[in-house]
Order: C-alpha cells, then structure tokens, then sequence
C-alpha cells in the first residue's frame, strides 16, 4: 500500500485561510501561520458583532420613540405601557419609523396609550 501524505488537502486549506486573509496588513496575508491566528480572531470579532448589531438597533429605536414621546409630554416607559393596555402590538422598529416619518401618526398613538392608563 503507498503512503499518503496529505499534500493536496493540506495545500487546500491553506489556500483557503489565506484566501480569507486576503487584504490584511503585512505578513497577516502571506504567512499561513500568521493568516490563521489572524482569520479565527476575525471570525470572532464578526461573531460578535452579530450578536451587538441587534442591541445596538434596539438602543437606537428606543431612543428615538423616547425622543419623540418627551416631545408629545410623556416619557417612554408610560408610552409603552399605555401602548400595551391599549392592545396596539407594534414593535420598537415600525414604532421608530413612524415617530421620524410621520409626526402626526405618533401623535394619535400618544394619546391612546394616555387614554389606556
């Protein structure tokens, strides 16, 4: 039986990781070793920033329905609690759209959620 040595699927993976290293700054993109340890920590980094770019949307639409409802003289938690026992289950993001795009909407959902408490 011949002995194989894995030359192929080893030259394989590497091309690959160097593939995904492709750009970074100096040996980070040449050496194999180097474009390893370089790829795992980006890979980490995009994992987490998944994970933060949906908090940090939820950060934005609340602070932008906080923002219009201290324009309308209430706070944001009495807004989202007369919103609640008004039985009107629109999320944080459409709630945000509406408050920038149209004053007017937002307006009339103040006041049910004044009329619910």
């Amino acid at each position: 039986m011949a002995r194989v040595k894995g030359a192929l699927m080893t030259r394989k993976r590497r091309k690959k990781t160097l593939k995904l290293a492709k750009g970074y700054w100096g040996s980070k993109s040449k050496h194999f070793k180097m474009a390893k340890q370089a790829v795992m920590k980006s890979g980490n980094y995009a994992f987490i920033g998944r994970k933060q770019r949906k908090r940090d949307f939820r950060r934005l639409w609340i602070t932008r329905i906080s923002a219009a409802c201290r324009m309308n003289g209430v706070n944001y938690s009495t807004f989202m609690n007369g919103l609640k026992k008004a039985g009107v289950t629109l999320n944080r993001k459409m709630l945000s759209e509406i408050a920038v795009t149209d004053e007017a909407a937002f307006q009339t959902l103040v006041e049910k959620a004044k009329a619910a408490l």
